[in-house]
């Protein structure tokens, strides 16, 4: 006899791959061994047909089974009474499964056994091969055993073939709303006063520098789908690893989730007996109590968990060094300029030595500035190999209290760690292992984290798509790829942003060009700065930068520009929350690295600067600050504001260049609300910086909320019109100076010659108009249509929305009637038609037409006949 079977307390998979086995064995029986999971069990009871498929245990004579198949399933103690069976001479006995490494133990006669996300897709494969259709029904029971053990297809041990199975049962009528329904379940009150049980009791051990959370619970009676309860916590709290520990009467229910592959639950839990593959296990213990099992855990937690941190996974590069030779006032003139605290001497090629900020300041102050540094860099230091353990780099930093270690491989200087390097990787950088194969150097990693499901969720399918081809033409070229500043904050905010900024650890320019061509667009470089934008097909535009350090020679300058590391290019980013980058590298793709507290800054909505000199090094980071806290509704945290205001009370402010500061007033009043941003640059003292005269007042602020409102009533006329807001509010702000205070201004910004014109010509324009306007309406009839058009028809649409911010209610109705209809109004008859008409072509041509406009304005003429009668009768003396 052939009897089909799996392991105790059988999930979705197990019932899937028994179906399916039963198409490959039509004359064997279908027995669980013991309990199904609360899901299952509730899907069999709502579908007789295939729980009619089911025998009972106690219907079957166990003597007389020959051969013995299992599925999802290879280890004798999670079978129950069928191990038995399989132990007695003479059975044949045949394994399907999806967790390799235990089948040898049983010696079966026929193993098909792969590392994929579930059973059901060596079924699939099987199907394909031998010509096999499932039913609807069974294409649907598979599905659910697919679906619920690789999480939907989102867990990372999901393989190319489990998505093929998925399409394969799609394709012969799975049901994904039958599939939905049945693993998504609300949770039971018994369920849910465990998982509150379990989280009050959730601990965390760090295990060989990874947190693994420990959560323990008992109830007296049974609980189904504890395994849910595992994803909820581990979702709720972002973990990166859990292990549960539930007491149930007579027994102990372990049930662990992983998200890393250094914490491998299945043979964690082996341990106990269990089994399943490494990102989810159980296991059921009889012979310990809970205690021991929780005293147990943290030994067997570290003989499994075993990350391989080295110094090459910590170390920044590329290094600054200092040449033997160098003077002290050059060294010391040096680490200012880069900002940093030591460094290594070299004598051509090879570390002789290590200076630090104390050696140099002593020296200078001494008056040894003009001596070499070889009279007093420290000679007895120690360096270490790229493969250097963390413990072992620990033990020798904290014996020999040396804060500055080179990394040299084979007499080549290749990086440099600090102790604070080190202390923040024991604090907390620990927790993100390196990726074998890829490298990101750095010690003050503070989080990494994944977040690919993210970017998938919130991003269009073209997003993707580009961002997958930069990931293809990253590893192509060998090179780390990382999407960085506004893009990850304002994804990370959940805010809607497209623009794609690249930083490339290498050449940019090279990696763009590149990328233009796998995508079949093209590329504007700036080789002075090592950037470029890729042009796609469809306009879409991605910004490619080479990772860069800057420095500045004065404050207010541009910087000067040298090659980094991604970190040492994110710190010289202005504010903790523009310093995220996400890698794009295939293998780590969605991995966000944070070096310097952005996350911590996003979640406590705080605007925080990463060095005390960032406002001196670039003022123009003092509009900026206010800028993003307005437009994010975050606030200054009070050392940046302090260091704000001190670099406006110094005088920095003044420093900036002219087309700096116009590109940053610019940029104020581009963001949809630059009022409460003006506001706040009046509170400390900002304005007069643009222009000694500008001031907000209170009716300078009602006219900028009145041209809002503008504003959006023009852009709901949807005339397809492009307006520059910001064009409108500038007209706004400077609305109380006279011309020539206007006129300085926008030659101080060095605005574009024909944008001065524009905007002074139209204000001082519209400014006369209004005055006239504002006369006439007091003494004179309403105006007639060719009136309001005589009026307005010199004026731009950006001066006309701004003199309708400032008019009056009845002035703004003719604003208003102009915009909608009277521009719109033409003549129809043409320059052809009054050379027909016997005009002879010149200047008459465009006095006859603007007399027909006005005429069709004021309704005297309403058709062609009545133009032509017009036209033969108002210009008879001239044909």
């Amino acid at each position: 006899m052939d009897l089909i079977t799996t392991h105790v307390n059988a999930d979705f998979d197990c019932l899937g791959a028994m179906v399916a086995a039963r198409r490959l064995y039509p004359h064997a029986l279908l027995v669980f061994p013991g309990a199904q999971e609360k899901g299952v069990a509730a899907y069999l009871a709502q579908h007789d047909d295939c729980a009619a498929l089911f025998s009972k245990i106690r219907e079957v004579d166990l003597a007389a089974i020959d051969r013995l198949i299992l599925v999802d399933v290879s280890q004798l103690e999670r079978i129950g009474p069928f191990a038995e069976v399989a132990r007695r001479n003479g059975v044949e006995l045949h394994i399907y499964d999806h967790h390799p490494g235990k089948e040898k133990e049983l010696c079966p006669a026929l193993a098909r056994i792969a590392p994929i996300g579930a059973t059901v897709t060596i079924f699939c494969e099987l199907f394909q091969e031998q010509g096999i259709v499932p039913t609807p029904g069974e294409a649907t029971a598979m599905m659910l055993g697919l679906y619920q053990d690789t999480g939907s297809l989102q867990f990372t041990s999901t393989t190319e073939r489990d998505y093929l199975a998925a399409a394969f049962l799609l394709r012969h009528g799975a049901e994904l709303s039958v599939v939905a329904d049945n693993l998504v379940q609300e949770m039971t009150a018994d369920q849910v006063e465990l998982l509150h049980a379990l989280i009050q009791s959730r601990q965390v051990l760090n295990i060989n520098g990874i947190d693994v959370s420990i959560a323990h619970a008992s109830s007296p009676d049974f609980v189904g789908d504890v395994a849910t309860l595992a994803h909820k916590i581990k979702d709720m709290e972002s973990l990166d690893a859990i292990i549960l520990v539930i007491r149930m009467g007579d027994r102990l229910i372990l049930v662990g989730r992983s998200r890393r592959s250094e914490v491998p639950m299945n043979d964690i839990l082996a341990e106990f007996g269990g089994g399943g593959h490494p990102q989810a296990a159980s296991a059921t213990v009889r012979n310990f109590t809970l205690i021991q099992v929780l005293e147990m855990l943290p030994m067997i937690l570290t003989r499994h968990v075993t990350p391989l941190w080295r110094a090459e996974d910590l170390m920044s590069v590329p290094v600054k060094t200092v040449q033997s030779g160098t003077t002290i006032q050059a060294a010391r003139d040096f680490l200012t300029r880069y900002n940093v605290n030591a460094a290594p001497v070299l004598a051509g090629a090879t570390v002789v030595g290590v200076l630090t900020r104390q050696t140099v300041d002593k020296a200078a102050q001494h008056g040894l500035a003009g001596t070499a540094i070889d009279e007093f860099m420290n000679r007895d230091f120690f360096a270490v190999a790229p493969q250097t353990p963390v413990v072992e780099l620990k033990e020798l930093m904290t014996r020999r209290d040396q804060r500055f270690v080179p990394v040299v491989d084979s007499g080549r200087l290749v990086g440099a760690l600090t102790r604070t390097d080190l202390l923040r990787h024991l604090v907390s950088g620990q927790r993100a292992l390196p990726v074998q194969g890829t490298t990101v150097h750095g010690g003050a990693l503070f989080k990494r984290r994944p977040i690919e499901r993210l970017l998938r969720d919130r991003l269009p399918p073209k997003i993707i798509e580009l961002l997958e081809a930069v990931a293809a033409v990253a590893d192509r070229l060998s090179v780390a790829v990382y999407l960085v500043g506004g893009f990850v904050r304002d994804l990370l905010l959940r805010k809607k942003n497209f623009d794609l900024d690249l930083v490339v650890e290498g050449e940019g320019i090279v990696f763009a060009e590149a990328l233009a061509a796998a995508l079949s667009g093209r590329v504007r470089t700036h080789a002075k700065f090592g950037t470029a934008v890729v042009i796609c097909p469809d306009h879409f535009k991605i910004d490619v930068a080479s990772a860069r350090m800057e420095y500045y020679l004065q404050p207010g300058a541009l910087p000067s520009v040298e090659e980094a590391s991604l970190k040492l290019d994110l710190y010289r980013r202005d504010f903790t929350i523009n310093t995220l980058a996400i890698a794009l590298n295939q293998g780590r793709f969605g991995e966000l690295y944070d070096f310097f507290g952005g996350q911590l800054d996003l979640e406590n909505r705080v605007i925080r600067i990463l060095h005390n000199l960032s406002f001196i090094e670039d003022p123009t980071r003092v509009f900026r600050a206010i800028r993003f806290a307005q437009r994010l509704g975050f606030n200054i945290g009070p050392h940046t504001e302090s260091l704000l205001r001190s670099a406006v009370r110094l005088g920095f402010v003044a420093r900036i260049s002219d087309a700096r500061l116009r590109n940053e007033l610019i940029a104020i009043l581009q963001e949809e609300e630059p009022l409460p941003i003006l506001r706040q640059l009046a509170t400390y003292g900002l304005l007069p910086h643009v222009q000694k005269d500008l001031v907000l007042t209170e009716k300078i602020a009602k006219l900028f909320v009145a041209a809002e409102q503008t504003l959006n009533w023009f852009q709901l006329l949807y005339t397809g019109e492009v307006v520059e807001p910001w064009q409108v509010y500038f007209l706004c702000l400077t609305s109380h100076l006279d011309d020539a205070a206007m006129e300085e201004m926008t030659m101080r910004l060095q605005m574009p010659e024909s944008q001065r014109h524009d905007l002074l010509a139209g204000r001082a324009a519209a400014h006369g108009l209004l005055t006239r306007l504002t006369r006439k309406k007091k003494r004179a009839p309403a105006p007639r249509a060719s009136e309001i058009y005589h009026w307005f028809s010199p004026c731009s649409t950006t001066v006309l929305l701004y003199l309708s911010a400032r008019a009056d209610d009845e002035i703004r109705r003719w604003i208003s009637q102009y915009l909608i209809h009277l521009r719109a109004v033409h003549p129809e008859l043409t320059g052809d038609d009054l050379h027909k008409l016997g005009f002879a072509p010149g200047p008459i041509y465009r006095e006859i037409l603007d007399a027909l406009r006005f005429a069709r304005l004021d309704a005297v003429v309403e058709s062609r006949s009545d133009e032509i009668s017009f036209v033969k009768k108002r210009f008879a003396s001239v044909l």
